[in-house]
């Protein structure tokens, strides 16, 4: 470990208790409390890994939590067993039958985002649930499967205290604008262009 001399022990002390005064101010300003409407989006990987890690924070409290998968379907993944483990406190519904070109019918998928956006409106109306994510939500509305802007009115609409969370690539606009909060994950690099196949553990 390197030698830090006292005057620059002193110093950094100072600059810190400068910043700390700041930063205490700042987060002193912040007196609303809202549920949120957060957007996962982009290229990167990571988008619902990042929505399943604000289930479990919920979960955490004790807080009932609803997912609706509206593209993964009969895909098996290690986080709906984990999530599994909390018994009633989840509501789980993958409605999904795969992405686009692995179903290659058009009808079918509009109406599986359908029934995928009617159990999401049933889970909003629930006042015991905390929080709500609405996976691959953003897959559906840019295929136009839905109509955007009924679905960003009734997300809107919600309860006051709701938390929702969208995932997906490219976002509509008129869903970005209505957030609270949009992350846009970008992908410096992939292990698939690799040749890395998807792994269990990692990919699902």
């Amino acid at each position: 470990m390197r030698e830090i001399s006292q005057d620059a022990a002193e110093r950094h002390k100072a600059k810190m208790e400068r910043r700390k005064a700041v930063q205490d101010a700042e987060v002193e300003g912040k007196t609303l409390e809202k549920g949120l409407l957060i957007v996962n989006t982009g290229p990167g990987k990571g988008k619902t890994t990042a929505a399943f890690g604000l289930a479990l924070r919920m979960l955490g409290y004790g807080r009932r939590v609803g997912i609706v998968q509206f593209v993964k379907g009969a895909w098996h993944t290690g986080e709906k067993d984990a999530l599994a483990r909390f018994g009633d406190l989840v509501s789980w519904h993958a409605m999904g039958e795969g992405f686009t070109w692995e179903t290659q019918d058009l009808q079918r998928d509009i109406a599986a985002a359908g029934r995928a956006w009617e159990k999401a409106r049933e889970l909003m109306a629930d006042p015991a649930l905390g929080l709500l994510v609405l996976d691959e939500l953003n897959i559906a509305l840019r295929y136009d499967y839905l109509d955007v802007n009924a679905v960003v009115e009734t997300l809107k609409g919600r309860r006051d205290d709701l938390h929702v969370v969208v995932t997906g690539r490219n976002a509509k606009p008129a869903l970005v604008e209505a957030a609270d909060l949009v992350t846009e994950m970008g992908q410096v690099k992939h292990h698939f262009a690799a040749g890395v196949k998807a792994q269990t553990g990692i990919e699902f």
